[in-house]
């Protein structure tokens, strides 16, 4: 059925919303989603390449590189050799504490290597000897895939699925009908309440909306063309302007203009019912207790720099949320909007700080911000490159960074014979940002990690060494009855 499919060779439009990721590459940042999977013991590559064949190229957009034309661009299949995607490389054996640093080091480096635009936009490196800080020898597994051709949430499941849940059994090859299903137009499933009517309304109104987007100037009458889309006018067009017109945040020695070279780290994983038993203890989410303890841990970091951070000092975070429903978490392309949080990093006391994340998390549930942010995108897809660099630049002055938090299984993976132990992944930035956290939850674990710019931040593992510390105060203050 696969070769059949392949000798097909079809074409499809790239949608407005995944050109608009396209056309977002720079020489500080490109728009590569960049996971890293340790894996128990050593897979052969010839049996990440079964995988692949049978999980990956099912999906046309991982077989299909990109054609741009004057008409727009282009998803184009065609044959795939497998050896130009997977690459097999070692680390040399390092110091008795292990050799973490030299594969951040190198995850670090591909992650502004770009993707060669000739073939499909993605590549996996499996990386023998990797010795951990317990001393255990593990294969890495690091995945570059662009941002055109998925966003997170669909690409984190696209990636598990190639695991199976048994240690002996692989997992099941997905049908034609959930193949198709997942290459539809992502606008049909949003995750919100708003009508299909409304939903096909902001993907055909890209051409009105550019119109009135020539400019940058032209930001603040975003609001009055939303206003068109019928009863949820009043909350679009609120929000609309809320985040055409948001101010900048407070600036640290996290902002600045990036260089293009990365570096990358990630914790060790806290127990996730140990958060979730937090969370309880303090009337919180699970969200707000990670949010709060990445706010902790950068107020620890610029203090440790010796840097003043007045009580008055916010940090706001681009954080993409999921428009899909539950049931289509595989569907590819780009179905997500962009929802700005402000992060009281100023704030001293841990309980004040994670009930003031709390609030402000509150104040963003039930409104369209997401929504509007992903209609932008669609505007900015359709608009000259020049345009779209202005207004993305625009938002990217607001913000310090781009945070992204993805729920994985809850029970082990295994390829190959192989368990997956740990999973991570890093979100682009665009623009100037230069400042990237990821959090990922995993068989009974959640992970941080972050990807910074070396003119910004060159060492991204004292940020990361403290965000458990962050933690383990609200763990204490809750055994005190602080809460």
């Amino acid at each position: 059925m696969l070769s059949k499919a392949l000798s097909a060779f079809r074409r499809k439009k790239m949608s407005t919303v995944d050109t608009a990721w396209l056309r977002m590459d720079s020489d500080s940042n490109q728009m590569m989603i960049v996971g890293v999977a340790m894996l128990g013991k050593a897979v052969e590559p010839d049996a990440l390449k079964h995988a692949l064949t049978t999980r990956f190229l099912a999906f046309s957009r991982f077989r299909s590189r990109v054609v741009s034309e004057l008409s727009g661009n282009w998803w184009q299949e065609q044959a795939v050799d497998l050896d130009d995607h997977v690459v097999h490389t070692r680390l040399a054996s390092g110091p008795a504490a292990g050799n973490k640093p030299a594969l951040q080091a190198l995850v670090g480096a591909l992650s502004q290597q770009a993707l060669d635009r000739g073939k499909p936009l993605w590549q996996m490196h499996l990386v023998d000897n990797c010795v951990g800080a317990d001393g255990r020898v593990r294969q890495a597994l690091i995945v570059r895939i662009h941002h055109c051709i998925a966003d997170g949430v669909a690409l984190v499941g696209v990636f598990m699925s190639m695991f199976g849940g048994e240690i002996d059994v692989a997992p099941l090859e997905p049908s034609p009908r959930a193949v198709a299903a997942a290459e539809e137009n992502p606008w049909a499933q949003i995750l919100l309440p708003v009508t299909v009517t409304s939903i096909k309304a902001i993907d055909l109104s890209s051409s009105m909306l550019v119109k009135s987007l020539g400019m940058l100037g032209d930001l603040d009458k975003l609001g009055g063309q939303l206003a068109e889309l019928g009863h949820t006018a009043g909350q679009l067009a609120a929000d609309a302007v809320r985040l055409s017109t948001m101010g900048e945040d407070t600036f640290t020695r996290l902002k600045g203009k990036p260089n293009g070279k990365k570096h990358v780290a990630w914790s060790e994983p806290l127990p996730l019912a140990e958060v979730k038993a937090i969370g309880q203890a303090f009337a919180c989410s699970i969200n707000d207790v990670l949010m709060a303890s990445v706010a902790g841990a950068l107020r620890a970091y610029l203090s440790a720099k010796g840097d003043a951070v007045a009580p008055d000092c916010e940090l706001r975070v681009m954080v993409p949320v999921n428009l899909r429903k539950a049931s289509r978490q595989q569907k590819l392309g780009n179905a997500f909007g962009l929802v700005p949080l402000v992060l009281p990093v100023g704030i001293e006391d841990p309980v004040a700080r994670l009930y003031e994340v709390r609030r402000r998390m509150n104040d963003l549930k039930g409104g369209y911000t997401a929504l509007v942010a992903m209609s932008v995108l669609g505007v900015l897809g359709a608009t000259p490159k020049l345009v779209q660099n202005d207004i993305q630049n625009y938002f990217a002055r607001k913000a310090t960074a781009v945070m992204s938090n993805v729920p994985g299984p809850q029970t082990p993976l295994y390829l190959a014979g192989s368990q997956l132990d740990q999973v991570m992944f890093w979100v682009p930035q665009s623009g100037d940002i230069g400042v990237g956290v990821s959090i990922l939850s995993y068989n009974g674990g959640v992970q941080f990690g972050i990807v910074t710019d070396d003119a910004l931040v060159t060492d991204p593992d004292n940020i990361i060494g403290r965000f458990a510390p962050e933690f383990e105060k609200l763990v204490l203050l809750a055994l005190m009855g602080s809460c």
